[in-house]
């Protein structure tokens, strides 16, 4: 037992020299410099420019009349969800109507003939309120729209083939008279 002692205090003792040893502070070399410290400039005076002579009767640049000739807005099949194509043509809307901000405007939504009269007048009249809706979320003034849904009368082309279906899915945008 004594020989377990000594062992186990031995054991220690080394153990306390390696750890010493091992937690030694660092010095350092040397001491860094401390970062100079810049004088800041003088201000300098700039000169102002004389004004420009001003010519007789300047004439202000004209201003751009808005352009409401918009293509059609496009929608998918029984849905009031706008195309993702439409957006552009959603955005130039916005931009030409911005130019005007008193002109109202009629939003006629149409469908295809495919469905009853009744769903068909309905989803019209969803169509034109998704554009509103998009008019509206843009910073145009609600009060300027008026909503019309006219179902699938006047198709602008035969409802015959999947392409004049689709190009039947539409919203129109009209100033009002």
């Amino acid at each position: 037992m004594n020989f377990i002692k000594n062992y186990l205090f031995s054991a220690l003792i080394g153990l306390s020299v390696i750890t010493m040893y091992a937690c030694k502070a660092k010095k350092m070399v040397t001491k860094p410099d401390p970062a100079p410290v810049a004088k800041p400039a003088p201000p300098i005076e700039e000169k102002k420019p004389e004004p420009a002579p001003q010519k007789e009767a300047e004439q202000p640049a004209p201003v751009d009349k808005p352009n409401f000739n918009l293509d059609n807005i496009q929608f998918e099949f029984n849905s009031s969800v706008l195309k993702t194509a439409s957006f552009s043509i959603l955005d130039k809307a916005v931009t030409e109507m911005k130019k005007s901000p008193d002109t109202k405007f009629v939003l006629n939504g149409y469908s295809s003939a495919e469905g009853t009269p009744e769903h068909n007048l309905s989803l019209s009249e969803d169509r034109a309120n998704s554009v509103k809706s998009y008019f509206v979320n843009a910073g145009l003034k609600a009060a300027n729209f008026t909503i019309v849904g006219h179902g699938e009368k006047d198709p602008i082309t035969s409802n015959d083939s999947e392409e004049g279906r689709m190009l039947n899915r539409r919203t129109e945008i009209k100033v009002q008279q």
